[in-house]
């Protein structure tokens, strides 16, 4: 039994889901996938898994096997990565992640320049507004917005990012202003699933105590970019990221409301996972990344 390649097959189809996806994604058949991870808990004497006819549960066993092979598998990439040279010049494939909006306006130019700059090296950007998994989804580097859980990642701080409310002037016009967040309640919205939900959080001047208000969506969307679009065209006022409206605000086609009673900025940070040595493809586009996102985003503060 190769004990490695039953090892990937287990980890495959964990993150696939299913033996029957893993056996799809090696081109070998179901069979042979099935009897591979058979021969491994043979091998080991315990159950890795449960099957069943949707979906592949981890027993107990199989949970802290999971977890130690990644580890393994981990170690054997960052051999194989010195090995080809990784950490002598900067060649491979590089996996990045970050929101959808956020990465085209920010991370793709970045991204550019940096391939301009270095021939030897490949990038994938993986452009999501859910944070994926650095381990399971196979991703150097992610751009988080907000605050991080405590975990064993490692954490570069490039700025920070401020929600605002914001309306057309045709919608202001009609409606008239909200004076206060409570106004709100009885003002047409615009909400997407990001910084904006169902409840909205704002900060009293005064007493500097946070509060929520709770929103009546006019309109729900699943996208930043929707919900822009909406609020350009009139729908309502929304709670948007700077970044998502910055250029509208600037052209005038929206305004800015309440901001007497915005709450903190979040941070903003570029994450990658603890490694004894980090290959320097990641550690020249993390310098570079780092300096260019510090002075857009602090452009962007002072736009």
């Amino acid at each position: 039994m190769d004990r490695l390649e039953a090892m990937s097959i287990v980890l495959l189809a964990v993150e696939k889901g299913s033996m029957t996806a893993a056996a799809k994604e090696l081109n070998i058949p179901l069979p042979t996938v099935s009897r591979k991870i058979s021969d491994l808990e043979a091998h080991l004497g315990t159950k890795l898994l449960q099957r069943s006819t949707r979906k592949l549960t981890l027993t107990d066993a199989g949970a802290s096997y999971v977890e130690g092979v990644k580890r393994i598998m981990e170690q054997i990439n960052e051999v194989e990565r010195t090995a080809s040279g990784e950490y002598n010049r900067p060649r491979g494939e590089l996996v990045l992640t970050a929101p959808f909006l956020f990465g085209q306006k920010y991370i793709l130019p970045i991204v550019t320049d940096f391939l301009g700059s270095f021939p030897e090296i490949n990038v994938r950007l993986l452009l999501s507004d859910r944070n994926l998994h650095l381990y399971d989804d196979h991703v150097d580097m992610a751009v988080r917005l907000g605050a991080l859980p405590d975990s064993s990642m490692i954490a570069t701080r490039v700025g920070t990012m401020d929600t605002l409310v914001c309306a057309s002037p045709e919608l202001l016009a009609s409606h008239g202003t909200a004076k206060h967040p409570r106004d709100l309640e009885k003002l047409p919205c615009v909400i997407f699933a990001g910084p904006a939900t169902t409840t909205w959080t704002f900060r009293e001047p005064r007493a500097k105590r946070d509060f929520t208000v709770d929103i009546t969506a006019r309109l729900s969307v699943t996208s930043a970019e929707a919900a822009l679009q909406a609020t350009l065209r009139n729908t309502g006022f929304c709670r948007l990221y700077r970044y998502h409206c910055a250029d509208a605000l600037r052209a005038g086609t929206l305004v800015q409301v309440l901001s007497d009673f915005d709450v903190d900025p979040i941070p903003v940070h570029l994450i990658h996972a603890a490694r004894s040595q980090m290959p320097l493809k990641m550690r020249v586009f993390l310098d570079l990344a780092a300096s260019q996102l510090r002075a857009a985003l602090s452009n962007l503060k002072a736009g």
